[in-house]
């Protein structure tokens, strides 16, 4: 295993704990990582990335060892997509391939929604959907209600939050296990810890993870607050729709497991699902509370991206939630074959 020195960087708006490799190559390359993680869950793939691209792996606020600064979930990814602007300045890069996993995927569109400009091609891998995570009921992202019931700081796994409060780094990777991968697929038990550990990294609390949250008289009785992480990455405040109105339209590509089972139709993490399999008791059927449609909410707003003038490219691959470990080969074929066609185009 290829050790990295995590480096800081002072912006304009935080101190930032980033990794960086491949300095030199032309083809720089930013990612951004995913909720409950860090920089160090892209640390496997970076020794084969970094033979063809500059890449920076930032932490994001909350997370890893990035400044602790609270985020304001009013502004739905907007905190996050200021901090990536202000990372990126700094390194002194003005065009670069973006790619998000997860909540950095939704991140990511909201970067490339504020400065489009800079991004050359956009790689989703896993990302939420973009009507938010939680709180919806069809492809089109229809909202339960406005307050955004079933979603926000009162949704989050309580198992996730004491883990992180007592340090319990084998309850943290049992869960990250049972969730993130396949079920026939283990990381080393050195890399199992580093993740655990990094899991363990979120910032707790009203501000930061999970966020705020209020109660209500309708199932699955919670709704969203306005500050933390979760809140962020409601519909109430996290819808990604301006996406669809960029004009200078990046490429898209997508690349999701076929086995995930936190950003799918049936999310072991989306309340209406949890219900619907008994594991939250009241549920009130498929007419009132269906499961939200993950993946197809993604590929009908895709859809419409591509009929407005955009390009995507929808690739699924063997794997969980974080695919492009368990088969990076087809990860990084599909990633130097989509940043060379940018290129030759």
């Amino acid at each position: 295993m290829t050790d990295y020195i995590q480096k800081i960087i002072h912006t304009d708006r935080l101190r930032t704990a980033y990794y960086r490799a491949g300095e030199g190559n032309e083809k720089k390359l930013v990612v951004l990582h995913g909720n409950i993680s860090s920089s160090v869950f892209f640390l496997p793939l970076v020794p084969y990335l970094a033979d063809r691209y500059d890449i920076a792996v930032p932490d994001l606020r909350c997370f890893g060892n990035t400044e602790g600064r609270p985020v304001d979930a009013r502004r739905g990814y907007r905190d996050w997509s200021d901090d990536v602007d202000a990372f990126v300045r700094a390194l002194g890069w003005g065009h670069f391939t973006l790619l998000g996993w997860s909540m950095g995927g939704d991140i990511a569109m909201q970067y490339c929604i504020d400065h489009a400009e800079k991004v050359e091609g956009l790689v989703l891998v896993a990302p939420g959907s973009p009507f938010g995570f939680g709180g919806t009921r069809d492809e089109k992202g229809t909202m339960y209600s406005p307050a955004g019931l079933g979603s926000g700081g009162g949704t989050s796994n309580p198992a996730l939050v004491l883990s992180g409060k007592l340090g319990g780094g084998s309850v943290m990777s049992d869960i990250l296990n049972r969730f993130l991968f396949s079920e026939d697929f283990r990381m080393s038990d050195v890399w199992e810890k580093k993740f655990a550990k990094a899991a363990m990294s979120a910032r707790l609390g009203t501000g930061y993870f999970p966020g705020d949250y209020s109660l209500t008289w309708k199932w699955p009785y919670v709704v969203a607050g306005d500050s933390g992480v979760l809140n962020a990455m409601s519909p109430k405040y996290g819808r990604l729709d301006e996406f669809l109105n960029i004009k200078e339209k990046m490429p898209v590509l997508w690349i999701r497991g076929n086995d995930d089972k936190i950003v799918s139709d049936t999310s072991m993490m989306e309340l209406g699902y949890l219900g619907k399999i008994g594991l939250i008791p009241g549920w009130p059927g498929e007419d009132v509370y269906p499961p939200q449609p993950m993946v197809r909410q993604t590929r009908y707003f895709l859809e419409q991206y591509r009929s407005r003038g955009g390009q995507y490219v929808e690739l699924v691959i063997p794997g969980g939630h974080v695919c492009i470990l368990e088969s990076p080969v087809h990860f990084i074929t599909a990633l130097d074959t989509f940043v060379q066609s940018k290129t030759e185009n």
